[in-house]
């Protein structure tokens, strides 16, 4: 059964990541729920690392051409990047080691899910800017990252927040979507190695490596469809349709937290 609860959470991990609808919250509900029915992942501190590790090479395939771009004409989005990064630089170690009980929390997850629905629904009237990436100060990439470092909550959407905080400071819908992906770099990966000096102090091999490399692949390639397909869904101004399946799954985690 491993084997499959992997390929699962592979497939979760691969939809939800840049889907706005959080990964890290349905992962958290999906552990919770396979610890209690008999069914717990070993080392799935592992497991997370290399679904992550999937997803963020589909950021950096879709976004190929654009990620050179930033080694010439676009060379002030880099400045851009790190000061959006600050925030979740910061307050990522310390949730990690004084709140790991929050973000491991289902509660949490299901209270968050309100919040990225209402962040979502926002998008609903608001009309497109016309900003580019290379236009913006550092002051509002600053304010994205304020965004992104509180998405690090399971249940608030990473890619949902950002995206939202950018057509806040008026990027158009494409460019608010790049620069929220192209932030996914350094977050995805700063906290990958984060959780791989974790593992480093506290090996173990209960996973076989096979079963690893397989859920990375499934993770990457799902992710590179659902990377496609919201940026689509983005462009005809839709990104608030995902808030009804949050506002669906919000009340049906905590109504099953209630129930024990």
């Amino acid at each position: 059964m491993m084997l499959l609860e992997i390929l699962f959470l592979a497939v979760v991990q691969g939809i939800t990541e840049f889907l706005p609808v959080s990964s890290s919250g349905h992962l958290v509900v999906l552990t919770s729920l396979f610890n209690q029915y008999g069914h717990p992942i070993p080392e799935s501190l592992t497991v997370e690392i290399i679904l992550h590790l999937g997803t963020l090479g589909a950021v950096l395939v879709f976004y190929w051409r654009r990620i050179w771009q930033l080694l010439g004409e676009d060379r002030r989005v880099i400045g851009l990047l790190i000061v959006g990064t600050l925030p979740a630089a910061v307050v990522g170690p310390l949730l990690k080691k004084y709140g790991i009980d929050a973000l491991e929390n289902p509660v949490v997850a299901g209270l968050m899910f309100f919040v990225t629905a209402g962040l979502l629904l926002w998008t609903r009237r608001h009309q497109s800017g016309e900003m580019t990436c290379r236009e913006m100060t550092y002051k509002q990439a600053l304010l994205i990252g304020v965004f992104q470092a509180f998405a690090i909550l399971p249940g608030v959407s990473r890619s949902g927040s950002t995206i939202v905080a950018g057509l806040g400071v008026g990027l158009r819908r494409d460019e608010a979507a790049a620069f929220s992906f192209l932030l996914a770099i350094p977050a995805i990966g700063g906290a990958g190695l984060l959780d791989i000096l974790k593992l480093m102090k506290e090996p173990t091999h209960a996973v076989p490596i096979a079963n690893l490399v397989l859920g990375a692949v499934v993770s990457f390639v799902v992710g590179l469809a659902a990377l496609a397909w919201l940026v689509r869904w983005l462009q005809h101004g839709r990104l608030y349709y995902f808030a009804w399946w949050l506002l669906i799954l919000g009340p049906a985690v905590l109504v099953w937290q209630w129930l024990g």
